[in-house]
C-alpha cells in the first residue's frame, strides 16, 4: 500500500507514522514543514510540503496512493467548521480523481449530530464528503481523549480539582491517544473490509467524572475533587485565560451538547471498540508527572 497521512505532527498522526512504516508500508506525510517531520523522513517517510488545503499539494501527495488517513486539525481561526468541511471535500475530491480507493476519517463521538456541537460540528461532512468520494472508507468515531486531561494541570496541582460544566454522573467512554493511533494503523493494515462503515474507539470503559476525581486521585497521590461549574463560568474562565473568542465559542457550544445529549456515541461499545489503555495507567504515567512538574514550579 501507499498511505497519505494529513497529519503526522500530531500526537495521533506521528505514532501512526511510525506504525505503518514498522508494518513495511509507504507512507507520504504532508506537512507545513518538512522540517517538523524529519525524523519520519529518516524513518522512511515521504513528505510532501505545504497546507492540506492547497489543491496542487493534495495532487502531489495523493499520485500514486491506494490509501488516506484524515484527521481534522483542531480549530485554527475563525470559521473553522466552514474550513475543515471544505478541506475535506477538497481532499476527496482529489482522492478519488486519483484513484484512491480506501479511506480511513478519524471523527469523533457526537459527529452524528453534525452542526451545534462545537469543533466536532465540522466531522459529520467530513465524513460525508469522503463516503461520497472514496469506495472503502472506515469512519473512526473515539470517544473523550484521556490527553484533554491535561488542560487541567494548573487545577489539579493548584486547587487538586477539576472544575467542569458537566454533571458528576455523566458518562463518557475515555480513550488514550495511543489506542487511537493503533486502532487507525490496524484498520489501515488490515485488507479485508469493504464499503463504509463506523468503528467507535471506546477506551477500557466508560466513567463518570466521579469516578475520574476518584482514578486521578489514586494516580495523583493527593486528593482530587470534581466540581461543576455553570458553561457562563466556564467562558468566563476561558476567556480570562487568554484564549482566543471563536475557541471559547465553540467549545462552551461542545459542553453544551453534551449536557443536551447530542455528544453520545451513536456506536455500541463491543469487544472492537474496547481498547486497553485505562485511565488509571494514563494518569501514572502521563499527568501524573505533569502536574508535578506544575507543582514544582509553583512553589
Amino acid at each position: 500500500m501507499s498511505i497519505v497521512i494529513n497529519t503526522p505532527n500530531g500526537n495521533i498522526g506521528r505514532p501512526l507514522v511510525r506504525h505503518l512504516l514498522a508494518a513495511g508500508e509507504r507512507v507520504t506525510v504532508i506537512s507545513r514543514s518538512a522540517d517538523k517531520v524529519a525524523d519520519l523522513v529518516k524513518a522512511g517517510a515521504k513528505v510532501v510540503e505545504g497546507s492540506t488545503d492547497d489543491g496542487a499539494v493534495l495532487d502531489v501527495a495523493f499520485a500514486g496512493a491506494t490509501s488516506v488517513f484524515w484527521l481534522t486539525p483542531p480549530a485554527a481561526g475563525p470559521g473553522f467548521l466552514e474550513w475543515a468541511e471544505g478541506t475535506a471535500r477538497l481532499a476527496a475530491s482529489k482522492a478519488k480523481a486519483h484513484g484512491v480507493r480506501r479511506g480511513v476519517v478519524l471523527s469523533s463521538i457526537g459527529a452524528q449530530s453534525g452542526r451545534g456541537t462545537g469543533p466536532v460540528g465540522a466531522l459529520l461532512a467530513v465524513e460525508e464528503a469522503f463516503k461520497a468520494a472514496v469506495a472503502d472508507v472506515t469512519i473512526l468515531r473515539p470517544g473523550y481523549f484521556m490527553e484533554n486531561l491535561l488542560r487541567e494541570v494548573a487545577s489539579l496541582a493548584g486547587a487538586g480539582a477539576l472544575f467542569m460544566p458537566l454533571p458528576a454522573d455523566r458518562k463518557s467512554p475515555f480513550v488514550a491517544v495511543a489506542d487511537i493511533a493503533r486502532k487507525a494503523a490496524d484498520v489501515l493494515l488490515d485488507g479485508a473490509w469493504k464499503g463504509h462503515r463506523y468503528v467507535g474507539i471506546h477506551g477500557p470503559e466508560d466513567l463518570s467524572y466521579t469516578q475520574v476525581a476518584t482514578i486521578l486521585s489514586e494516580a495523583l497521590g493527593r486528593p482530587v475533587r470534581y466540581v461543576q461549574v455553570a458553561l457562563e463560568d466556564t467562558r468566563k474562565a476561558l476567556l480570562g485565560y487568554g484564549v482566543p473568542g471563536f475557541v471559547v465559542d465553540l467549545i462552551t457550544e461542545m459542553y453544551g451538547a453534551i449536557n443536551d445529549g447530542l455528544m453520545r456515541p451513536a456506536e455500541a461499545r463491543s469487544a472492537e471498540t474496547t481498547t486497553p489503555t485505562t485511565l488509571a495507567k494514563w494518569a501514572r504515567e502521563v499527568l501524573a508527572p505533569a502536574v508535578e512538574q506544575a507543582r514544582a514550579s509553583a512553589a
